[in-house]
């Protein structure tokens, strides 16, 4: 009899692995571009995702924060992803029931723009023990969702969601 696991996207689309250790959902992550929502291994593509979501993340103690990572595993290529992980956007300070529109942006949001296979773009979301307890990086290739959440104590994440994306075929160009 399978397992609720072995159905998990996160563990088919090896983000429970690649990125993060096995956890429990306790939190309700929405992640939302254009009106469209994103759900678990849905293909979107790079013209999608220019700008940055909308996130919408659950909770009920409005004295509780949180911390977004976006993160791609598959940089620069699904097949050589010497820059694993590569760090997209970074929010801290995000309070309980409301967006990252309400935290603080440190690191700003970088738009994918996979040149090569199909990315996935990972996104975390974190309890903090306080507020204005996590800083940025100093670089965004070969972040580490893990060392990050442990240097910062974060403990597992409280929810996660990733979506695929892949160059769009056709230069979108004109030729003259």
């Amino acid at each position: 009899m399978p397992r609720d696991r072995d159905r998990d996207p996160l563990v088919v689309g090896r983000v429970i692995g690649d990125v993060l250790d096995a956890f429990t959902r306790s939190i309700s992550l929405r992640v939302i571009y254009n009106n469209r929502e994103v759900s678990n291994s849905c293909e979107l593509k790079p013209s999608q995702v220019v700008n940055q979501p909308r996130i919408e993340i659950g909770g009920d103690d409005l004295r509780t924060f949180y911390t977004l990572v976006m993160v791609d595993p598959d940089a620069p290529s699904p097949s050589d992803p010497n820059l694993r992980e590569y760090l997209h956007w970074l929010v801290t300070d995000i309070p309980a029931t409301t967006g990252a529109s309400f935290g603080q942006e440190i690191v700003c949001y970088e738009s994918p723009r996979p040149s090569m296979g199909i990315h996935r773009f990972v996104f975390v979301l974190f309890r903090q023990l306080g507020r204005q307890t996590v800083y940025a990086p100093g670089w965004r290739q070969n972040f580490n969702t893990r060392d990050f959440a442990e240097l910062y104590n974060l403990g597992s994440p409280v929810a996660a969601l990733y979506f695929n994306c892949q160059r769009e075929s056709g230069s979108g160009g004109r030729r003259r």
